[in-house]
């Protein structure tokens, strides 16, 4: 067994090393403090670090091997496969090599699930340590880090806000000063499309309610200007129903409605539309795995100078499908966004987080399907004050495990 001794400015710091040294397999023999720092003393089980580290089946006993001999070759094969584990692997092992390696054997299978759960427990050891460490020296940082938690802001952003917090703040000064700083970061445009017109493609994933955002801007454009230049445009072939429900929209409002089959053939109409001063184009909604995604998208990004792409986004799905489609959606290059859902919304931190991280400016928020009322534009400070009220009407809350397995960002349950 291998001791080492760790000292470090605080326990995460600490913690950090031993995991970045000795590995997930590393246990904490002792903690303590030197002067102002944090002190661990770590250990590692050569045997075990060996068992994790070689691929299954890469040691076999053929006839005539004894243990004696396998014990003589276990330092060696220790520092072998020590250093394979440390240092990046630059060349791949031939096929022919691979599909020679035996099988493993049941023993080896069940060292590893023992292995596994080992490292399972380790990782749930030093969550609790680097917690328990972070309430004691730094309350209000730990207490700000749960608040932010309970509103669904991710681990990132949340732990950038709290070490921006002034020391000398209490909690509800520091709250008061994370919640300004998320308004602040979050960009909004403004009622600017019903005030001065523009060209906007709305794209999002399907279901994310496009065509009820169209006609809501349709029906306050027509409240506002009237039904005069202003033109409703469907390129949605996907959905069925999708054109006839556009024409019925345009006879309903006294506009006048179009229809395209491709987003290629967009540049052609908007020749035709040019005498309109706003023009509303709705896209079909997409999977991930649509493989005409990507071009759909590459071709409303080549369309840049023409055509405004706001990606719409609705605020009942997970905060993990919202920044799948920030990400997914990144190709059309869109120049501002719209919130939609947000009365089914069980959270609202992870709009919130994507927001911040991918800097698109909010332009208007839905928060039911009646048309026109149900559309705001965005205010960053409202979007906010929604986000914490919609997580007190919720009761949402962040134990101390669930904390600790933010701040180390282990996700348990298997990998």
């Amino acid at each position: 067994m291998r001791i080492q001794r760790y000292i470090a400015k605080d326990m995460r710091s600490a913690l950090a090393q031993v995991r970045e040294a000795m590995g997930p397999e590393a246990v904490i023999l002792s903690t303590g403090t030197v002067g102002d720092q944090v002190e661990v003393v770590a250990a590692i089980d050569v045997e075990i670090a060996i068992a994790h580290a070689a691929p299954q089946g890469a040691v076999s006993t053929t006839p005539g091997t004894s243990a004696e001999t396998l014990q003589r070759a276990a330092p060696r094969r220790a520092s072998s496969q020590l250093s394979e584990a440390l240092v990046p692997k630059a060349v791949v092992a031939p096929a022919a090599a691979v599909a020679a390696a035996p099988v493993a054997a049941p023993e080896h299978s069940e060292l590893a699930n023992e292995v596994k759960d080992m490292r399972r427990m380790l990782e749930a050891q030093l969550a609790t340590l680097a917690w328990n460490d972070m309430s004691r020296r730094s309350p209000l940082q730990a207490a700000m880090l749960k608040e932010l938690a309970q509103l669904g802001i991710t681990q990132d952003l949340a732990s950038s806000l709290a070490s921006k917090i002034p020391a000398n703040l209490n909690f509800s000064a520091a709250r008061r000063f994370a919640l300004a700083t998320i308004a602040r970061t979050v960009q909004v445009t403004g009622d600017r499309w019903l005030e001065t017109g523009g060209r906007i493609a709305f794209a999002g994933p399907a279901g994310a309610g496009k065509t009820t955002l169209l006609a809501k801007l349709a029906a306050r454009w027509v409240l506002r200007h009237g039904p005069r230049r202003v033109a409703l445009v469907s390129a949605d072939a996907v959905r069925i129903g999708a054109h006839e429900q556009m024409h019925m929209l345009g006879r309903l409002l006294g506009v006048t409605a179009h229809a395209v089959y491709d987003v290629a053939e967009l540049p052609e109409l908007l020749d035709a539309l040019s005498g309109q001063q706003l023009v509303l184009i709705d896209t079909a909604g997409a999977s991930p795995r649509d493989p005409d995604l990507a071009r759909r998208l590459r071709l409303l990004d080549q369309s840049k100078s023409r055509i405004e792409t706001s990606l719409v986004i609705p605020a009942s799905i997970q905060a993990g499908a919202i920044e799948e489609a920030m990400k997914l959606f990144a190709v059309a290059r869109p120049s501002s966004c719209v919130i939609t859902r947000i009365d089914e919304a069980v959270s609202l931190g992870g709009v919130l987080s994507s927001l911040v991280r991918h800097k698109l400016p909010v332009a208007y928020i839905s928060d039911g399907q009646r048309v026109p009322e149900d559309l705001q534009p965005a205010r960053a400070h409202s979007l906010v004050s929604r986000a914490v009220e919609i997580a007190s009407r919720n009761g949402a809350t962040a134990d101390d495990e669930v904390m600790q397995r933010r701040i180390t960002g282990v996700v348990h349950g298997g990998r």
